[in-house]
């Protein structure tokens, strides 16, 4: 869908290189420009040790499929003007440093918008451009709580919690590629977006919030169970919990009947949805008698079966197992040939176009595994790329 846009991607760890992700997976060439020696700083995180030496860490792998890698020190005057030569031929430059950064480098959008009128200049960070917290640092977890995640997230009176995965980067990171995509599509091109985590974060929260702004409900902590209805929440079967959304009344009849408690639907108590809600807990010590009777595993085959929203709470092993996850062929193995010479399986996009996965047809790439073939294309020699690389301009 992005086939002939050409993307300058500046970022580092996860937001930034997440939302290029997306759009490499969408067919544009992405190119990762990155610092001389170091890269990015993912390289050197996650479980391996070993490939985490050698610049290639599990961190960095998980979302850099597909890309070229160019090292360049935007520091000096070579490597500007370098960086610029591909800013005129490029469609979008995205970059999730602090703000002030690139201005300081002189590559903000006002600057690369006379090399490139049409140039699409895309910047993802914690607060955003503007504000009075916009210059403080931001990490994941940093957002997560400043953003009233963590608030709402865990069981009542335990304490705040963080989701478990980097939500507030990837969120950032999808909203950043929706954002270009869109841009994409203007005529005539040419803009500067600014995606803060925090504002992206916000909006994904639009229930609860809204619940806070409309009808004056302080969000609170739920822990397992859905603010909205009940029974909807997690439940202990005989063996494994069980996720149960009997959301509509004909579902709520239809679980007590199947489970040989219809005498609850008479139950003044549970007679109606905002009963229900009002004595979940109660509510959920009765389900829970019948629901340990059987595996959670024979509940959720029977309750789908009669029309009940129901699934069985996995590990992250089992859930990249499962027969659905095979089908849609989401993950995707390299027969990698750079420096950790091993195959290595990653994750591709949450979506298919024309009942086909999205693709990239390389692995991610080693530290400036792309210098010399960018260059060349740029109309350097090879004595030129000679002397860059003797004066480490990359």
């Amino acid at each position: 869908m992005l086939s002939g846009i050409k993307v300058l991607d500046l970022t580092n760890v996860l937001a930034g290189p997440f939302c290029c992700h997306q759009l490499a997976h969408m067919g544009a060439e992405v190119i990762k420009i990155e610092t001389v020696g170091r890269g990015d700083l993912a390289r050197q995180l996650g479980a391996s040790k070993n490939l985490s030496s050698q610049l290639m860490g599990i961190s960095f792998l998980a979302q850099n499929a597909g890309k070229k890698s160019l090292t360049i020190n935007l520091k000096s005057k070579k490597g500007k003007e370098i960086f610029l030569k591909l800013v005129k031929v490029s469609d979008v430059v995205v970059e999730n440093f602090r703000p002030g950064v690139m201005k300081r480098l002189g590559l903000e959008y006002d600057c690369l918008k006379k090399v490139n009128s049409k140039l699409i200049y895309c910047s993802i960070s914690g607060f955003g451009q503007t504000g009075p917290m916009s210059k403080r640092p931001a990490y994941d977890q940093i957002i997560q709580g400043l953003s009233g995640l963590m608030s709402i997230t865990g069981r009542d009176g335990g304490g705040p919690l963080r989701v478990g995965s980097p939500l507030a980067d990837t969120v950032g990171g999808l909203t950043a590629a929706m954002a270009i995509s869109a841009a994409l599509n203007k005529r005539p091109r040419g803009q500067a977006i600014d995606v803060a985590m925090l504002d992206s974060l916000l909006t994904t929260m639009g229930w609860v919030v809204s619940n806070y702004l409309i009808g004056g409900v302080i969000p609170t902590q739920q822990g397992n169970e859905n603010m909205t209805s009940a029974p909807s929440g997690t439940f202990q079967t005989g063996d494994g919990l069980l996720n149960i959304s009997a959301n509509e009344e004909k579902q709520w009849k239809a679980l007590v009947h199947h489970l040989g408690c219809e005498y609850l639907s008479n139950d003044k108590r549970f007679m109606t949805r905002d009963n229900r809600k009002k004595y979940r807990k109660e509510l959920k010590i009765e389900l829970e008698k019948f629901l340990s009777k059987k595996t959670a595993i024979k509940w959720e085959q029977e309750l789908i079966e009669i029309g009940v929203p129901t699934g069985i709470v996995m590990s992250v092993p089992d859930i990249l197992a499962h027969p659905q996850i095979i089908h849609r062929d989401l993950l995707k193995t390299f027969d990698t040939k750079n420096n950790h010479n091993e195959k290595i399986t990653v994750m591709r996009t949450g979506f298919r176009v024309n009942n086909e996965p999205t693709n990239v047809n390389y692995p991610p790439p080693s530290i400036g595994e792309h210098n010399n073939e960018i260059l060349r294309e740029l109309g350097y020699t090879e004595n030129e790329i000679s002397e860059f690389k003797k004066t480490k301009v990359v």
